[in-house]
């Protein structure tokens, strides 16, 4: 049974999403649930849904090693960012390589990087008066919104649309596309591990 970690900043939605798809899945499981603000509503989410959640302050996300001995402590095998909104430590990331993926509102490479999240990127979505947005699922690096993507998918951007409009048809591209993903990944380590 692989255990995943999500990693996630704010209301949580596409964190119990996940958690929902893995329930009773024969080969993995959401088994914690971190994040980087102590008022989120993810917390309250991963208590109705019975997952162990815990709040780093920014000092202990920035230097890493208490984010790092719990994902050991909780035997974590695949780390997922959901809406997080801080820099993964590089002590994190390299214990993490390729086991760790991000996902983003937008088509990337055009609208990541710092400062680039939920409705600052759909804003700048139909202020540059592009036709299509959607979601890109990526593995996370050192940098935000630069590692090797995984899969795109798309929506059309409509004529009247607001950043709010836009923003619900993306979400339902994330939970839709997020989970099946992340399971592949999981099950494809799994494979590359059991030959």
């Amino acid at each position: 049974m692989k255990k995943i970690a999500i990693l996630a900043s704010g209301n949580g939605t596409n964190a119990e999403q996940m958690v929902h798809h893995f329930e009773n899945h024969p080969k993995a499981t959401v088994a914690l649930i971190l994040t980087n603000r102590q008022q989120a509503y993810v917390l309250e989410r991963a208590k109705r849904l019975g997952v162990p959640a815990f709040y780093f302050n920014k000092e202990q996300w920035s230097e890493g090693h208490e984010v790092l001995a719990l994902l050991r402590q909780y035997e974590i095998d695949f780390v997922v960012l959901a809406g997080f909104l801080a820099y993964v430590p590089q002590v994190v990331l390299s214990c993490y390589n390729h086991r760790m993926v991000n996902i983003h509102p937008s088509l990337l490479p055009k609208f990541g990087g710092k400062g680039m999240y939920g409705d600052h990127v759909h804003e700048a979505v139909i202020e540059a008066g592009e036709k299509e947005s959607g979601i890109t699922i990526h593995y996370t690096n050192e940098h935000y919104d630069e590692g090797t993507i995984i899969c795109q998918e798309r929506c059309p951007v409509m004529p009247d649309d607001t950043p709010e409009s836009l923003a619900t048809r993306v979400h339902q591209l994330e939970y839709k596309y997020y989970p099946m993903v992340v399971e592949r990944l999981v099950c494809e380590a799994l494979t590359t591990a059991t030959r």
